[in-house]
């Protein structure tokens, strides 16, 4: 006997082949010890893979926490929006999801979680410098890209006036 099992199976004969072709040397991590600092969190996988993958799991809150965690981005996230009836539609749009997510019923033994509306003359308020800074900095990059667009176009002397200096 060569020293093989006299039955493999079709899986173990695949991993066999492949530690003799050396498909498993040099994987990163190899020889080192495994990370097991939180293996006592029951839901530790699901943490490392969405790390690991850069997953946002702000979608898979809860609805009252995801609205909260909402409101916190207000007006900030806002600044991409042009006018101030498209602010107004929003935050009114977020409030009209507060007041459904209040009409859910509550599951399990706690109290249920409840998020405020917003005030949208307040939201609009604080949007507003934010916009203007905003378009302030988006004027002075346009200003200097015309500047350098103006001064790349300005003639340049002839060669023959540049050697003589004229």
């Amino acid at each position: 006997m060569t020293g093989q099992p006299y039955w493999e199976s079709a899986v173990d004969k695949q991993i066999r082949e492949a530690q003799e072709r050396g498909d498993f040397d040099n994987l990163p991590g190899a020889g080192k010890p495994l990370d097991l600092s939180d293996s006592g969190d029951p839901d530790w996988w699901v943490k490392r893979f969405a790390a690991r993958e850069q997953l946002d799991l702000a979608g898979a809150l809860p609805g009252a926490l995801g609205l909260r965690k909402e409101a916190a981005g207000y007006p900030e996230s806002l600044v991409d929006v042009r006018t101030e009836a498209q602010v107004r539609e929003i935050i009114e749009g977020y409030n009209k999801r507060v007041l459904a997510d209040r009409l859910r019923p509550a599951v399990g033994n706690l109290p249920p979680l409840i998020a405020k509306t917003l005030d949208v003359d307040e939201m609009v308020q604080r949007w507003r410098p934010l916009r203007e800074a905003l378009e302030e900095q988006q004027r002075a990059a346009r200003d200097e890209a015309a500047a350098a667009r103006a001064a790349a176009q300005q003639p340049r002397p002839s060669w023959w006036r540049r050697l003589l200096g004229g």
